[in-house]
């Protein structure tokens, strides 16, 4: 396409009611419209730690990103977000078995936001030669996801039984006023063919599983979540492999 010309791709999800809203748009000054920025938002602490983040692209990465919110209702106010670089400074996002160590996350902190109010965000990708947007909306309950439980420990318990202990996610802050609950997700194969069972969920952090076979390798992961059930799971904890030992004859 010559020089000049302007190319715009949008993609509308809109309901009224407070439903998802998801806009995507990318603008070319050339025959290049570069890719919308892939968002995800999260938070992590109810109702403190909010973060939205996505992947720069590995090619071509734009110049600038401008990232903003705002309350749906009250779009003509917006607030610019703080943006944290890839690798200038610890990532907020989770650890996990799913997570991939090889993107780089721009990141960018939602502080004080209301509850049970939705809210617009907005981050632009600017190029050389255009801009790419992504603009959702959320509230801040439906997007509520812990970060994974640590320091999962598994020992062997009587002679069938293994003992899981694991402590909540530090950045969890307001255990005390806002408990989590948890599930045990815990894998193992049979005669090659892999098994699996979800437990729970547990109030507590400890957990005794009955009735496995000695001699048997299992594989254990524990995630948390809101115990009045907002949002979604966390992510599974990084793995524990154990195997109980057989009995001595």
């Amino acid at each position: 396409m010559a020089g000049g010309v302007c190319v715009a791709v949008t993609l509308l999800m809109c309901a009224l009611g407070g439903q998802a809203l998801d806009l995507l748009r990318a603008t070319a000054t050339s025959g290049y419209a570069p890719p919308p920025p892939t968002v995800h938002c999260w938070c992590a602490s109810y109702p403190n730690v909010t973060v939205c983040s996505w992947p720069e692209p590995p090619h071509s990465p734009p110049t600038h990103y401008v990232a903003t919110y705002s309350e749906r209702h009250r779009q003509a106010v917006t607030k610019e977000c703080h943006l944290i670089q890839p690798g200038s400074s610890p990532s907020l996002a989770p650890t996990s078995a799913s997570s991939s160590s090889s993107e780089r996350l721009w990141q960018c902190q939602l502080p004080n936001l209301k509850l049970l109010t939705d809210y617009i965000f907005n981050v632009t990708a600017v190029y050389s030669g255009g801009s790419s947007s992504h603009l959702s909306s959320f509230m801040l309950e439906d997007i509520v996801k812990p970060d994974p439980p640590v320091d999962i420990r598994v020992s062997p318990h009587n002679v069938k039984s293994l003992l899981v202990k694991w402590s909540p996610p530090p950045t969890w802050a307001n255990l005390d006023i806002l408990p989590l609950k948890y599930q045990i997700l815990y894998q193992w194969e049979n005669k090659g063919t892999p098994k699996s069972i979800n437990l729970g969920p547990f109030e507590s952090t400890m957990v005794e599983l009955k009735g496995l076979i000695p001699g048997r390798p299992y594989l254990l992961q524990v995630c948390a979540k809101e115990l009045l059930g907002l949002g979604e799971c966390s992510d599974w904890s990084l793995p524990v492999k154990i195997t109980i030992p057989r009995a001595k004859l």
